[in-house]
């Protein structure tokens, strides 16, 4: 559970980086049969935004914190991209997917944590 901390400020941290926007942790730990133990959503202005904030991260990520992600889709057309790192889910998104699909609030029991935009 530690680690699993450590790798979300991480994440964070590589989102903040590159002027990730609106970014909201849930927290699912204590929530039977999820797929994951904690989700990160984040939106980017444009297309470019959030492929830059998602090439970005995985190198933060790689560099900071020694991790790659299992696996990472919807570099296509960038509207939505998952980072997938195991335990941790990360949702990059532009802003009228993410309002369309409410992802932070798919889970009402989740912890959700909003982060702080950087000015």
């Amino acid at each position: 559970m530690k680690f699993e901390k450590e790798l979300v400020n991480v994440i964070i941290d590589g989102i903040q980086d590159n002027k990730g926007l609106r970014i909201v942790v849930a927290d699912l730990t204590h929530i039977e049969n999820t797929i994951c133990n904690y989700m990160i959503v984040c939106e980017g202005n444009s297309n470019t935004h959030v492929n830059a904030i998602s090439t970005n991260l995985k190198d933060y990520v790689r560099e900071h914190y020694g991790e790659k992600p299992m696996g990472m889709e919807g570099f296509e057309n960038s509207e939505w991209i998952v980072a997938d790192y195991g335990d941790v889910m990360v949702h990059i998104m532009q802003r009228e997917p993410r309002a369309f699909y409410d992802l932070e609030h798919l889970w009402e029991d989740a912890a959700l944590t909003e982060i702080e935009d950087i000015a």
